[in-house]
Parts: structure tokens; C-alpha cells; sequence
């Protein structure tokens, strides 16, 4: 392996606090009641705009709006408590170290993303950040996964997806690398287990064993 391609929330980033402060705030903003945590935290993963539609409840329509207004609240609150998993900084310096090129594959906003990680203090880990508006697909179409690996100089068998969701997998299967699931995310566990990933994981650490 020459690449390592990491998903942001629920994989780098727990992200959670700061996403249904935003939703809520949103969905207040539209007289609609506040949601727990693991309702919102259900609807992530599958870039914004399915994000709109879900809290608003509104599968059809104009969206654009809420869209604008959520992604200038959430940049303004995204570092509010968001923050690194445990041994996520330890171990990208040590990955980087060892010469792997690594990169951020996100369906998050990639202007928020960029945002988030340089807020962390991890951006100069990573030659490329894709996120969800970068390309004209998202994950899991293999389009983001393959962007980052040009941008590294990568061909894509040498790459290596890592994240916590479903998404994650079948976007790593769909550009033709292995793909790692972590456990413990943000996504539902199930669905993440089903779509086959080649090695499961506890604890971000454990990728320098592994590989």
C-alpha cells in the first residue's frame, strides 16, 4: 500500500455535538421541534444535501436555502466541540512517518472539511482533501477516491479506503482498493459489516499493526 484514504466523521473526527447543534438549529429556524442526537447522527454520511432533506423531512423540492444557511451556521460551530478520535494524531505522524501518502475522502463540504482539520492541527498530514461537493459524485461512486489518488500519485490498487460506514466500503470497492472498517463511528455498524470490508478494526491505532 502506498495511499491511505480517510473518511472525516465518525473515522478522524467526532463530530457529532457540533452537527445536531447545527441541525437543530436549523430545524428550529423551520418551526420544527428538536431532534435527539441519534436521529441526526443517522442521517449523516451521505453529503448535505440528503442531510437537509432528512431533517427537514422533505424528500422533494428546493433545498438550496437550508443548505446555504446550515453550512454557514456549522462553519461558525464546527470546531465548537468537534474534535479528534483518541490516538488519531499519534498515529497519522507515525503513518506519515513510515512514508505512507494520505489524503481525506469526505462527503462533508470540502470548505468545512478543510476547515475542521486545519482547526485540529492534522491538515498538513494529508496531500489532498475531497470532499463531497469536490467532484461531481460522491461516495460511493469511485470518482472522490480516484481524485485523491491522482492527486497523490497513487494508482488505486495501491490505495486503501478506511472509515466507519457502508459508504466507505462500497466507495473503496467501487474504485478497486481494499477497504478497512472502523469500528465505533458515527454510521451504523451493520450496514458498515455487510458490505464486506477486508478488515475490521477497534481503535484507530491499530492501523499501524496492520499495515
Amino acid at each position: 500500500m502506498q495511499a491511505l484514504l480517510f473518511d472525516l466523521d465518525g473515522t478522524l473526527v467526532e463530530s457529532t455535538a457540533d452537527l445536531v447543534a447545527s441541525g437543530n438549529w436549523l430545524r428550529a429556524r423551520h418551526g420544527l421541534p428538536a431532534l435527539e442526537t441519534a436521529v441526526i447522527a443517522g442521517y449523516v454520511g451521505d453529503g448535505v444535501e440528503s442531510l437537509m432533506r432528512r431533517l427537514l423531512a422533505k424528500p422533494e423540492g428546493d433545498v438550496r436555502d437550508s443548505i446555504e444557511a446550515f453550512l454557514l451556521h456549522y462553519h461558525e460551530h464546527c470546531l465548537d466541540r468537534t474534535r479528534l478520535y483518541p490516538a488519531v494524531a499519534a498515529t497519522l505522524e507515525a503513518l506519515q512517518a513510515r512514508g505512507y501518502a494520505m489524503a481525506v475522502v469526505t462527503n462533508k463540504p470540502e470548505r468545512v472539511s478543510r476547515h475542521i482539520l486545519e482547526g485540529l492541527g492534522v491538515a498538513r498530514r494529508f496531500g489532498s482533501v475531497v470532499g463531497g461537493n469536490t467532484c461531481a459524485h460522491k461516495k460511493p461512486h469511485p470518482e472522490p477516491l480516484l481524485k485523491a489518488c491522482g492527486d497523490l500519485a497513487c494508482e488505486p490498487k495501491r490505495g486503501l479506503m478506511i472509515g466507519d460506514s457502508r459508504v466507505d466500503v462500497e466507495a473503496g470497492h467501487n474504485a478497486g482498493m481494499q477497504s478497512v472498517g472502523i469500528l465505533g463511528g458515527i454510521a451504523d455498524e451493520g450496514l458498515m459489516k455487510a458490505a464486506a470490508p477486508e478488515i475490521l478494526i477497534q481503535g484507530f491505532e491499530r492501523l499501524l499493526e496492520i499495515l
